[in-house]
């Protein structure tokens, strides 16, 4: 059945310009923009309106003197928000607009005038902090949005999946006591940020709603479908989300100059189709998907493409076997895996 897919995208994502050679860079959107644009998905998608972030939902996640901080870049030549994370003229509008732009896109999700949404904005934002810049990122676009949704739509509770190569630092710690958001991470380790590793589960009432998933490198489609599979997917339908968000990185990719793993563009869809599956059979199908990471881009115009497809159209297999991808890991490597993150979490979720 033919799914009504709303996009995200404005020409003001492309004007946040961190310099020569810095891996995220406006072509990343460009090459995606281009496939937005290619005959056969020209007007295929509804178009999201674009605004800014208001201070009040900056303030859901960051303090105010960080807010300020941002503001006073404005207009004004390169500076540095951490050594990874740099500013240009155009960099406090267009942060703005991507926070702003994805909470539009999880009110018309939420409200049912779309099945699901994929917000493609720069600059990405699941490692900012609270009071700071970090890995490329300026404002958390994805946890202000769950903050959005729960406190002026109404939502109760937020399942965040996180597939980038990074760990999202910034979105764990904004919610890790917090027992109404559930935020699941895949992710390289130990690699920037350091953070994700086995022992932060939570803390207080939000012990056992972050759920961590440290990789070492190789893991390709066959290894993440299992995890979401047998891990994910148990733990989120107990859960039971109002809406399922998802930081969508494409440094998983195979080719990705700063990653380590091999997913392809078909693994994508089929880590799409298990989130789609979790909200349709949970909260009426209401998925947005946000834009983070991924630095190839032919691997972004290919994985974004079959991305769309699932959350247009339903394509993809439905079940493990189903899956003939990349494999960089045997059976016992995967299963041990599994194994401990089923032991350490049991304590609390029913597997």
């Amino acid at each position: 059945m033919q799914q009504k897919t709303g996009i995200l995208r404005d020409k003001a994502y492309l004007d946040h310009n961190p310099g020569i050679m810095h891996p995220e860079c406006p072509d990343r959107l460009k090459v995606i923009y281009e496939l937005l644009d290619s005959p056969e998905n020209k007007d295929k998608y509804f178009s999201i309106p674009v605004r800014e972030a208001s201070e009040e939902e900056l303030l859901y996640i960051h303090v105010k003197d960080y807010i300020e901080l941002v503001k006073s870049t404005e207009g004004k030549p390169y500076g540095y928000l951490d050594p990874d994370t740099r500013t240009s003229p155009g960099s406090y509008s267009a942060a703005l607009k991507a926070v702003g732009g994805l909470c539009n896109a999880v009110n018309f999700v939420a409200s049912g005038k779309l099945d699901n949404a994929f917000a493609l904005v720069r600059p990405p934002g699941h490692h900012a902090e609270k009071d700071k810049g970090r890995g490329f990122c300026i404002f958390n676009n994805i946890a202000i949005a769950a903050k959005y949704a729960q406190m002026e739509l109404g939502l109760g509770k937020i399942l965040i999946v996180d597939w980038d190569l990074h760990h999202g630092n910034g979105t764990q710690h904004a919610f890790e006591d917090d027992p109404s958001v559930l935020y699941f991470s895949t992710h390289q380790f130990p690699y920037y940020p350091g953070t994700g590793s086995f022992r932060e589960t939570g803390r207080g009432e939000g012990a056992g709603y972050t759920v961590n998933i440290p990789l070492s490198t190789g893991y390709g489609d066959r290894e993440y479908i299992a995890i979401y599979e047998k891990i994910l997917k148990p733990i989120a339908l107990k859960f039971s989300p109002d809406i399922v968000l998802v930081s969508a990185g494409f440094d998983i990719y195979q080719f990705d100059p700063l990653g380590g793993m091999l997913v392809t563009p078909a693994g994508f869809a089929g880590l799409t189709n298990i989130v789609k599956d979790i909200a349709g059979s949970s909260c009426k199908g209401r998925l947005v998907l946000t834009l983070e990471g991924g630095y190839n881009l032919q691997g972004l115009y290919n994985s974004v493409s079959a991305v769309l497809k699932v959350l247009t159209s339903g394509e993809g297999p439905n079940n493990t076997e189903e899956y003939q991808y990349t494999s960089g890991r045997d059976d016992a490597e995967l299963n041990e895996i599994i194994d401990i993150v089923i032991k350490k979490y049991s304590r609390w979720w029913d597997f």
